[in-house]
């Protein structure tokens, strides 16, 4: 190789791999301090890509467990004061019992009915004042069925047999039913989830595929939060002229309509999907309500102490019905907390394999180039050295 003064070739190249050594150590000692594989998308830009996604999903899934567990409390709240209100009704009953009895005269069942009075007070404001967030629970929370039942002409007017429908936990929006004679099979769908039902053994195979008369199904759809009530054809009588009962078959082509109320929707996800959000449906537990329907009942005398003793029964189970429905929404809050935790460990496991610095090799790493970088800096001094060599000529 010959001596060259001008350019000193050897330090150049001394000099490019100390630059490289820098770069190296520098690299290792920032990914050391903040424990990040990648710390910018030069690092590894498919790496970083992928992640990202991840962070977002991580985000929501974590959010989505914040929101179940705030829809657990919520759902704790309603069902707590739905507790006294059981509580109220088996007292009025009590006194509706006590009342009937011949044992007390009017004036006893005045002072009773004073205390009936009060209570069906209590329980509209417990169901007024019960509130999450500043929004009343015991009202009407989350979706309803519209008035008309939202329904086509022939289940509107009955004569399908469909005597009640009411909703755990349907979203807004219109629900279809498929309903072939011949199958004992129902099938509801609003378009983006469906379900299939068998009634079979319910029905009357005999008669035709009916619902025998002066009894009554229900046809839960859980998975979409639908229940319906089918009766048989009831016996006429002056006040309850006969309808027909349900046959398979008569739901075919029909559609429900569910309207969009106040709260209800649990976004227990992190996407927008229909799996992603969970509907809580409470139904309006005011005395004066269509559920309860408490409003003028009396002990004041024999006869209306006796009328209300079944009356205040279908109030219990009502409040009961409830409250069922709320504790096994709670319930699948728990089993969805776990889930979407099950899903965060993963997640995270996965993204931090992207992301974060192996410890071990990025000391290995920094030590190599540590050492890299003094001896380059060693040789680079020696390299400066050679051209004074060319001095020993001219002596």
């Amino acid at each position: 190789m010959p001596l060259r003064v001008n350019h000193n070739i050897i330090a150049l190249n001394t000099r490019r791999q100390l630059r490289i050594n820098n770069r190296e150590l520098s690299t290792r000692i920032e990914r050391l301090s903040s424990g990040l594989r990648i710390n910018r998308a030069a690092d590894d830009a498919a790496g970083l890509s992928v992640s990202e996604g991840m962070r977002a999903q991580l985000t929501g899934f974590k959010q989505a467990v914040s929101n179940a567990e705030q829809g657990t409390n919520l759902i704790q709240t309603a069902e707590g004061a739905l507790n006294e209100v059981s509580a109220i009704l088996i007292r009025i009953r009590e006194l509706g019992v006590q009342a009937a009895s011949s044992t007390l005269n009017d004036s006893n069942r005045t002072a009773m009915n004073a205390e009936v009075v009060q209570l069906v007070s209590e329980v509209d404001r417990i169901a007024q004042a019960t509130r999450y967030n500043n929004t009343s629970l015991l009202t009407g929370f989350g979706n309803a069925v519209s008035q008309n039942l939202g329904v086509s002409d022939a289940l509107a007017s009955g004569t399908t047999g469909v005597v009640d429908v009411s909703i755990t936990g349907a979203g807004a929006g219109n629900y279809t039913f498929l309903d072939t004679a011949g199958d004992n099979q129902i099938t509801l769908t609003n378009g983006v989830a469906s379900q299939t039902i068998d009634i079979g053994p319910a029905l009357d195979n005999d008669g035709g595929g009916v619902v025998a008369t002066g009894s009554s199904i229900v046809a839960n759809f859980d998975r979409l939060g639908i229940q319906l009530t089918l009766t048989g054809q009831r016996n006429a009588s002056a006040s309850d002229p006969a309808s027909d009962g349900f046959r398979d078959g008569d739901l075919g082509g029909t559609t429900l309509l569910v309207e969009e109320g106040t709260g209800g929707t649990l976004q227990i996800g992190p996407n927008n999907t229909f799996s992603d959000r969970f509907e809580v449906n409470i139904g309006d537990m005011r005395a004066t309500g269509v559920n309860l329907n408490l409003s003028g009942i009396s002990v004041s005398t024999l006869s209306s102490a006796q009328s209300i003793i079944p009356v205040i029964d279908l109030a219990i189970n009502t409040v009961a019905q409830q409250r069922g429905d709320l504790g096994a929404i709670q319930n699948r809050l728990g089993f969805t907390v776990r889930s979407l935790e099950n899903s965060i460990e993963n997640l995270q496991a996965s993204e931090s394999t992207i992301r974060d610095a192996d410890v071990a090799e990025e000391v290995s790493g920094f030590t190599r180039a540590q050492i890299l970088v003094q001896s380059s800096t060693a040789l680079l001094a020696q390299a400066n050295a050679i051209p004074q060599n060319a001095l020993t000529l001219l002596q």
